[in-house]
């Protein structure tokens, strides 16, 4: 696909794979609009989008008149979501207004005003819960272990349905463990490897829970790389993939690349998980995501140990703007 000129809006475009993803468009030439609404706890930053020829829209999905915004847009890269696990498990109504609710309110106003435009939305690999067997594929049971998981495949759903009743080109990506450039890493809410970053950037110890649970990461080019192929693909249309990563390594194994990537400075302790988070937890996971690879001929490009150097490096000289 040829981006130069076409109208692309972002939603969720100041977060941490939005605004990757908006980088890459205006570097293609796109004309990219990014929403966000800034919400509490989430990962947008306005310093995400520095450097990028964006319009950035400051506006909650929940309430935004969404129609004007979408007017004329040829795709669209749904990426606005409540993404917190334990924030959703403590206020489950306002995790599906903004995952669920408010994706029928995004259909709708698509629906009306780009009734042609392309669909990539942003889904999650959480709702598989606990995995029956190893790698999980797209066939796996749905079982999600928290409310967020729940809300999330609801949004997904709906937008499935929107390709099914309406034969809207939609294409859904379940993303597993991703990092690099533009994540939050003032906490643990986007994921474990953000507070790790800030802990070794600090000069402290970081805490590993648990320990031996296997993680397949994704750095953010190949999640953008993917984003991208997936709008370009017809054959993609009306379906959902799982998109992994580097080869499974356990969260111990990842905490000595972390060290090694930090020059051997950088120490981690190990913790039994919390009681409230090993209720949720999925334990081990590792996607295979074989079906997107044919369908496109993606795959991932970026190693652990390469990627989470590169990482570290980016946010040393940034680190203030990321707290």
């Amino acid at each position: 696909m040829d981006w130069t000129n076409r109208k692309v809006l972002v939603t969720g475009g100041a977060g941490f794979l939005g605004s990757n993803l908006c980088h890459a468009l205006a570097a293609r030439g796109a004309r990219v609009t990014a929403l966000d609404g800034f919400l509490f706890g989430g990962g947008a930053n306005a310093a995400n989008l520095d450097g990028a020829a964006v319009e950035l829209v400051r506006g909650d999905i929940r309430d935004l008149d969404l129609r004007s915004l979408c007017e004329g847009s040829e795709v669209i890269f749904n990426l606005a979501a409540q993404t917190s696990h334990m924030g959703g498990q403590r206020d489950p109504l306002a995790d599906i207004a903004v995952n669920a609710v408010a994706q029928v309110r995004l259909i709708q106003a698509v629906r009306e005003a780009a009734p042609e435009a392309v669909v990539v939305h942003a889904s999650t690999r959480q709702f598989y819960g606990r995995p029956h067997r190893l790698p999980v594929d797209e066939e796996h049971p749905v079982a999600p272990p928290d409310a967020n998981g729940v809300s999330k495949f609801a949004g997904e759903q709906y937008w499935m349905l929107e390709h099914r009743v309406e034969g809207r080109p939609v294409v859904s990506l379940r993303l597993t463990n991703c990092y690099g450039p533009r994540l939050r890493i003032r906490d643990a809410r986007q994921t474990f490897l953000g507070i790790w970053l800030r802990c070794v950037l600090e000069g402290r110890p970081f805490e590993v829970w648990g320990g031996d649970q296997l993680r397949d990461l994704t750095y953010v080019d190949d999640v953008t790389d993917a984003f991208l192929r997936a709008a370009e693909a017809p054959s993609c249309y009306g379906r959902v993939f799982n998109i992994g990563g580097a080869p499974p390594a356990s969260l111990h194994e990842l905490a000595g690349i972390l060290v090694r990537c930090a020059g051997g400075k950088a120490r981690y302790v190990t913790r039994e998980f919390p009681a409230d988070r090993a209720r949720i937890d999925i334990g081990s996971f590792y996607a295979d995501d074989s079906a997107f690879r044919a369908a496109t001929g993606w795959a991932p490009r970026t190693g652990v140990e390469e990627g989470i150097a590169r990482s570290l490096d980016w946010f040393r000289s940034r680190f203030a703007a990321y707290l």
